[in-house]
């Protein structure tokens, strides 16, 4: 069975303390009570290993400082005033272990919930970045907070770019300086002020969006709890003919299973 010397540290660095606080009071030179210097050990030892050990190193604290009280007084025995001085220094021990032993579970619990929180979003950006839908999700203040695998590839965006989280502007400026949309240079201005302007709206009106490769992807934008967006891009090229009748658009799209709304709402289930 293996000890846990870990476990004892505070008790141990308590009584070593004591121990040299009693010998340097003997032989050396005469020292104060060292009760203040047991709080911060206390402390310590409640920080490191939990309220136990702080309890622990708080007894030997007491019991330690009662002893250094009776052997610097003239007669033997305790007064009421040093009674009163060895309650207030255990409430005090007491109290430091219990108060920061709490305060030492309630930071792990929150590291764990961090640490579960960090692995959920891992496991869905590499979700994500498996599907053909381009995803992009935008906090409050408009800026790429996760680009996906699938936009990436869509518009040429390298992944330096896509990491420095740039604003959903400049995304917009980067299809067009690369010519990733089939449109007229001359439309393209009004084009990108006119997407910027319904995202910022939150407008969840989908629109078909033609690439200069022959692509076509159906743009969605969906608000977010948050104050965010969440932009996809979803293929349907093989969707969306010019020999199709119109009237069964909707119909074709619905074969894909309502991908954005899904997406959507399994980003509000994560969140």
């Amino acid at each position: 069975m293996r000890f846990d010397w870990h476990a004892i540290s505070g008790p141990a660095l308590t009584a070593a303390t004591a121990l040299a606080a009693f010998l340097i009071d003997r032989l050396v030179m005469p020292v104060p009570n060292p009760a203040p210097l047991f709080v911060c050990i206390v402390a310590l030892a409640s920080s490191v290993n939990g309220i136990a050990s702080g309890l622990i190193s708080a007894a030997i604290a007491v019991a330690a400082s009662a002893m250094f009280f009776l052997d610097h007084r003239a007669a033997p025995g305790y007064d009421a005033s040093d009674i009163v001085r060895m309650l207030m220094l255990a409430a005090t021990a007491a109290g430091t272990a219990v108060i920061t032993g709490l305060l030492r579970r309630k930071w792990i619990d929150a590291f764990a919930a961090d640490q579960e929180h960090n692995a959920t979003a891992s496991r869905l950006a590499a979700a994500l970045d498996q599907v053909d839908i381009g995803i992009v999700l935008l906090d409050a203040d408009t800026r790429a907070k996760f680009i996906n695998r699938a936009f990436r590839d869509y518009f040429a965006l390298s992944d330096a770019q896509a990491d420095s989280k740039p604003p959903f502007i400049a995304l917009m400026y980067h299809g067009r300086d690369t010519g990733a949309w089939q449109m007229p240079e001359d439309e393209l201005s009004a084009f990108i002020a006119e997407r910027t302007e319904k995202m910022r709206a939150g407008d969840s009106t989908p629109i078909n969006i033609n690439l200069a490769g022959g692509e076509v992807l159906r743009f969605s934008c969906t608000a977010l709890p948050d104050g965010g967006r969440m932009l996809s891009y979803t293929p349907v090229t093989d969707l969306v003919r010019h020999t199709d009748d119109p009237g069964k658009a909707e119909y074709y799209r619905s074969l894909r299973g309502g991908s954005e709304w899904h997406l959507a709402r399994l980003l509000r289930a994560a969140e």
